[in-house]
């Protein structure tokens, strides 16, 4: 179940995959806000049972206007879409976890799986596989992704310190089109998103077009 070396302060990132899987990104977000102050340990408990034994929609709030991008604490948050099925979101991870080990102290990072086919094993798996420690959502309900505007995996979000969104698309252009890659990429769009919204100003660009897997059954 959970590690008794829990203590009070640590962040709901460590929270087990088997339990993030069952929240969609407004529950997370009041998982979390509801945490505060309190006892990690227990209060991860307290959630544990509360997702395995009732109904979520019963007890947290799921208001539409509900802001997720609070959980970066005011730093620049990033929403990185994949699909285990994809094979240039396997391309990705070691630039993505690159990526997120640089800004670790400024940014937060967080995987998000969009496909409703996904499942919490096969996402469990990929996590493995890529040896992932970035906090991993399932959106199966496409609240992120009409946030984000997303529509390919891989794609990157980012949000401002205030929450608000100043660059969706792709991470970088290694790809020119799917199959056909260069040696190297030659622009690097997410990380130029990333330092303007630390200085606090609007990228360059404020999208651009990803080459990857589109998302299924988007509205």
């Amino acid at each position: 179940m959970f590690s008794s070396s829990a203590t009070a302060g640590d962040s709901l990132d460590s929270v087990p995959l088997s339990v993030l899987n069952k929240l969609n990104w407004t529950e997370y977000r009041e998982v979390r806000v509801s945490m505060e102050g309190c006892n990690r340990l227990f209060c991860l408990l307290f959630a544990f049972v509360l997702l395995g034994g009732c109904s979520v929609a019963q007890t947290i709030s799921t208001h539409p206007a509900a802001n997720p991008l609070d959980l970066a604490g005011g730093k620049v948050a990033v929403l990185i879409f994949v699909r285990t099925d994809c094979p240039v979101s396997g391309r990705y991870a070691p630039t993505i976890q690159q990526a997120s080990a640089q800004h670790q102290k400024d940014a937060r990072f967080y995987l998000v799986f969009p496909d409703k086919s996904d499942s919490s094993a096969a996402i469990r798996k990929y996590m493995r596989d890529f040896r992932y420690s970035i906090p991993a959502l399932r959106d199966s309900s496409r609240a992120l992704v009409k946030l984000a505007h997303a529509h390919v995996t891989p794609e990157a979000a980012v949000f401002n310190a205030k929450g608000g969104l100043v660059y969706h698309g792709r991470i970088d252009n290694l790809y020119e089109s799917f199959g056909h890659a260069r040696p190297a990429p030659t622009t690097h769009e997410l990380e130029d998103a990333i330092q303007a919204a630390l200085a606090g100003r609007p990228p360059s660009l404020t999208e651009a077009a990803s080459v990857g897997c589109y998302i299924s059954d988007l509205e």
